[in-house]
C-alpha cells in the first residue's frame, strides 16, 4: 500500500459533516454548462436517439420480412 492509502486507513471513516464539506467543495469546482449549451446538447442527443430508433426499427422490419419470407 502507498503512504497515502496507509494514512487514510489509519484515520478511519470520514465524518458525515466532513464528507458533506468535501462534496460541496468539489461541486464548486465543476464547470456547469450554460443554458444554450444544455439546449444544444439536448437536441444533439434527441436527434441521435431518433436516428438510432429509425435504424433499429429498419433492422427489425427488414429481419422480420426476411424471416417471414424464409419460413412462410
Amino acid at each position: 500500500m502507498s503512504e497515502h492509502h496507509e494514512a487514510v486507513a489509519k484515520r478511519g471513516r470520514t465524518s458525515p459533516i466532513t464528507f458533506y464539506r468535501q462534496v460541496v467543495a468539489e461541486l464548486r469546482k465543476v464547470v456547469w454548462p450554460t443554458r444554450p449549451q444544455v439546449v444544444q446538447y439536448f437536441f444533439v442527443v434527441l436527434v441521435f436517439v431518433l436516428v438510432m430508433m429509425a435504424f433499429v426499427a429498419g433492422l427489425d422490419y427488414g429481419f422480420g420480412k426476411a424471416v417471414f419470407a424464409l419460413f412462410a
